[in-house]
């Protein structure tokens, strides 16, 4: 909204006219008005919560200090998505295909979560909505990414060439003549392709269609399979993460803040070839979403940070999970994921390996056996005597951790 205004003013003699037409300038106005957003209208969505009895009701798995959080109002994803699609509407490019791809995650998922709420919260179902439909919810949206990326024509690969050219001087002084070499990236048509980058690999990409064949049609249809399962798995990895007080929230944060930077880079010609990484034009406007997003994450653990006065619950959760999936899958960065969401990707594990061990133990010995005390692996930890706050700083110092590593596969080429 406020961009097509920046736009209009470009052409006028209006000091500071060009301002708003500077991604850096947007994205700062999204990160500040989203943590404003979060902070002081924050406390007014608790407030109508409590008064609406929007609690969570807790189970006793003989938690320490978990009945005490029975009645915390939950739903507090509402704040999130907020917090995120209102500076994203107004500082955003809004016809960038790529914006227009994560306005409709955040909507999406938004909706599938805060159903499964509503029915845990009003319907008082524990179960919530019912698993299959939350996975057709995952699907819907994979095929939505998967079609869009196949068919829109701003979804592209832009190949970097540098051209050289030799020019030949006369020395003023010697009058000797010498040749001058000058390089300059040629300008390349842009593709379309079902390449993604492979980390650590120096100047090569996964194409989707030598995996096919050769066959384009059928390359985009194995794209869509790809985006179905990375949205469901990341979105389920970070539902399942959301076990106690600011642990899904603070371990999002650096995950969110590098896959910003990604995106920022590729999308500049200079930088992606600098790094040896893809060039996708278009993709630098994801930044504005990425700040708002971190600022909205930043601003929600004001609350949900020990005690917390109130959860994302599923509405936030599988939203953030959703976003993370596809904003990876935008930058074609989503090979990168199992290191940089390695913590959603030991909680799911551990979930597995618990059920799946559970299971065969009790075919062949009668009993079931158990490999955690507990899963997910954060409430191993505090069945082990660990308290929350420590659990969630270790997780977000790990997560911190996997994400600088991320970074570093960048030089690692």
């Amino acid at each position: 909204m406020l961009y097509e205004l920046f736009s209009y003013l470009k052409n006028t003699d209006l000091p500071g006219k060009d301002l708003g037409n500077f991604l850096s300038f947007r994205a700062g106005a999204a990160i500040i008005l989203s943590l404003l957003i979060t902070i002081f209208f924050g406390k007014y969505v608790i407030r109508i919560l409590r008064r609406k009895q929007i609690g969570e009701d807790i189970r006793d798995l003989g938690l320490e200090g978990q009945l005490q959080k029975k009645g915390t109002p939950t739903m507090g994803g509402i704040i999130i998505i907020m917090a995120v699609l209102i500076p994203v509407l107004l500082f955003s490019d809004l016809s960038n295909v790529y914006t227009q791809l994560m306005l409709i995650t955040t909507v999406w998922l938004g909706f599938i979560g805060g159903l499964d709420d509503y029915i845990k919260v009003f319907r008082h179902k524990k179960e919530g909505l019912n698993g299959r439909f939350k996975v057709f919810g995952q699907v819907g949206l994979g095929i939505i990414v998967g079609t869009t990326m196949w068919l829109s024509s701003d979804v592209v690969v832009q190949e970097k060439v540098w051209e050289t050219t030799k020019y030949e001087v006369t020395d003023p002084a010697t009058g000797e003549a010498k040749i001058i070499k000058s390089s300059e990236l040629k300008d390349t048509p842009e593709i379309k392709t079902t390449k993604t980058s492979i980390p650590f690999l120096k100047d090569t990409a996964l194409d989707y269609k030598d995996l096919m064949g050769g066959h384009d049609t059928l390359a985009w249809l194995f794209y869509i399979l790809v985006a179905i399962f990375i949205i469901t798995a990341v979105s389920n990895g970070a539902n399942l993460t959301d076990g106690i007080d600011g642990l899904l929230t603070g371990v999002s944060i650096p995950i969110v803040m590098v896959l910003g930077v990604l995106a920022y880079l590729s999308g500049h010609i200079i930088y992606s070839d600098y790094l040896n990484i893809m060039y996708i034009p278009h993709s630098a406007e994801l930044i504005v979403f990425a700040t708002a997003f971190v600022g909205a994450l930043v601003g929600f653990l004001w609350y949900n940070s020990f005690p917390a006065q109130i959860f994302m619950g599923d509405t936030g959760s599988l939203t953030i999970g959703g976003i993370i999936a596809v904003f990876a899958l935008c930058i074609r960065k989503e090979l990168l994921l199992p290191l940089l969401c390695g913590v959603f990707l030991v909680e799911t594990l551990s979930v597995i390996i618990q059920t799946t061990y559970f299971k065969y133990t009790k075919r062949k010995y009668g009993e079931g056996r158990r490999v955690f005390l507990m899963s997910p692996i954060h409430h191993h930890y505090q069945k082990k005597g660990l308290f929350e706050t420590k659990i969630m700083m270790r997780f977000f110092i790990i997560s911190l951790l996997l994400s600088a590593l991320t970074l570093v596969t960048l030089k690692i080429q």
